[in-house]
């Protein structure tokens, strides 16, 4: 259709003339309401912002002589993070001449790995960078699953 009488037709209905694909040879165009359309653009935007979950990273910090309460409270908070859906990273500080008992540290994250198994699963083994050992927790879909579906 010819420029001229694109425009003709677009203003006859009161409606925008607006190029959708420029680079074509000929260029296609549409009539509508741009305005309208621009509203309901930023809306959908709106929507997939607002349904997007970022996943954050929690941390759990542990020390290697930690009493059995206190471990206990730490791995209730660390399942409370993973049923959030956050991933945890358990941090384990040797201090001194604990570095020399580097078997505990893997005997303390394999007790976390047990006791939060239902809830995520190691995605990272234990790591040692300097005096600390790190391993990465992430939560498994069906408990965040389950935590959505919960109203309120």
């Amino acid at each position: 259709m010819d420029l001229a009488q694109a425009l003709k037709l677009a203003e006859s209905k009161n409606l925008d003339l607006v190029k959708i694909a420029p680079m074509s040879n000929p260029p296609v165009c549409k009539i509508m309401d741009y305005g309208k359309f621009k509203f309901d653009q930023s809306k959908r935007v709106k929507l997939t912002k607002k349904n997007q979950k970022t996943a954050s990273m929690k941390e759990v910090r542990v020390s290697l002589n930690i009493n059995e309460h206190d471990l206990n409270t730490k791995i209730k908070n660390t399942i409370k993070f993973l049923s959030a859906g956050n991933k945890v990273r358990i941090c384990i500080k040797f201090k001194g001449r604990e570095m020399l008992r580097i078997d505990s540290g893997h005997a303390l994250i394999e007790k976390f790995r047990q006791l939060c198994s239902p809830y995520g699963s190691i995605d990272k083994a234990e790591k040692i960078e300097g005096r600390n050992m790190t391993a990465i927790i992430n939560p498994k879909v069906a408990t965040m699953q389950k935590k959505i579906e919960k109203p309120g």
